[in-house]
């Protein structure tokens, strides 16, 4: 009995072209052995992309169970072609997933690689990382030539057709799997995608269109990052020129922590003592706070552990509002008394 082609590839008889080619890639990348999967059921799912991918042996299959080509026939419905042979390969389909598996030769589109991302630490005070500040960031990679501005040729002169490619910006190559030959469209490294070579190379990269050196950035830290956070600066990584890409810089953030404060989200925590009188008669106290001290109020009757807010006082926020401080009261008891003290708290005979 023949098998359901639909079903191999986990898709409705009714799914369109590019559910079904959805699908295929999913379960081709799913089941390739060199990803530890079923060589057999990679084959399967291959066979039934075949037919199903093309429209003249899908409308034979949805009306008589198999598909008639020049192969002779194909039992159950599967290509008589088989594998490596060419029979119904489609090359065009299977280059996105050939070049995820062999290390990128199955750009199925001439384009130019991308330079690699940077990463970069940075280290910000307490008061930095509350407000935000600017940094100077220096970096030392692959900058974009000033004098050819990346393109690779002297200023004034012209860009040939590469010869290697005649313009397309793609070859086409070919590479052994477990399939047989498969055919796929990959980048022209000679122009790196860009279909034109420099008639005459830039006499400071060389043709390259980028060149070593240390380049410094001015850098807006944004107010209330935290530690962890990175900032993303595109175009800022590594540059490699003759049309590419650049990458990005990344700079990850480090936070020093301060003593005094303990930071919740847009919430700063400080702790802060007070004496037995103050807490009983309440009280005007200073207190500290990420931009000096202010004075704090203290209600009389204020218990240890009580929390008083200092609106506004915290981290800046997202919209530029900024959180709240939270000052948690301390009631220190006193250690030593003299005969007087003594005497009049004995006098007053306080109890809760």
């Amino acid at each position: 009995m023949a098998k359901d082609l639909y079903k191999i590839l986990g898709v409705e008889k009714g799914a369109s072209k590019d559910e079904i080619k959805k699908a295929f890639r999913k379960k081709a990348h799913e089941h390739h052995p060199d990803k530890g999967g079923d060589e057999a059921k990679f084959k399967e799912v291959n066979s039934a992309y075949q037919v199903l991918s093309d429209e003249t042996k899908k409308q034979q299959y949805d009306q008589y169970g198999q598909t008639f080509d020049g192969a002779g026939g194909g039992g159950g419905g599967f290509p008589g072609g088989g594998f490596g042979g060419g029979g119904g390969m489609n090359y065009e389909d299977l280059g996105d997933i050939f070049g995820d598996l062999f290390g990128g030769g199955g750009r199925s589109r001439g384009r130019a690689p991308r330079g690699q991302d940077i990463l970069v630490d940075v280290d910000l005070s307490f008061k930095e990382s509350v407000f935000g500040v600017q940094k100077e960031i220096s970096v030392t990679k692959n900058n974009l030539c000033e004098r050819c501005g990346g393109v690779g040729s002297e200023p004034a002169t012209d860009l040939k057709t590469c010869t290697d490619c005649d313009g397309n910006g793609v070859k086409i190559a070919v590479q052994r799997t477990i399939l047989g030959n498969v055919q796929a469209r990959v980048t022209c490294t000679t122009c790196s995608g860009r279909g034109e070579t420099p008639e005459t190379p830039c006499s400071t990269c060389n043709g390259e269109g980028h060149e070593y050196g240390r380049k410094t950035l001015s850098v807006d830290i944004p107010a209330g990052i935290d530690s962890g956070m990175k900032i993303r600066i595109r175009g800022e990584g590594e540059s490699i020129g003759a049309g590419g890409a650049a990458g990005d810089l990344f700079l990850r953030v480090h936070v020093k922590s301060d003593p005094r404060f303990e930071r919740d989200g847009n919430t700063l925590y400080t702790t802060k003592k007070i004496g037995f009188t103050q807490a009983a008669l309440g009280d005007e106290v200073d207190v500290e706070t990420i931009e000096g001290k202010v004075k704090l109020k203290v209600p009389a009757a204020t218990q240890s552990g009580d929390k008083l807010r200092l609106k506004g006082k915290g981290v800046a926020g997202g919209r530029g509002g900024r959180g709240d401080q939270i000052v948690i009261m301390h009631v220190i008891t006193p250690k030593k008394l003299s005969k007087k003290q003594k005497k009049l708290l004995e006098e007053l005979d306080l109890s809760e």
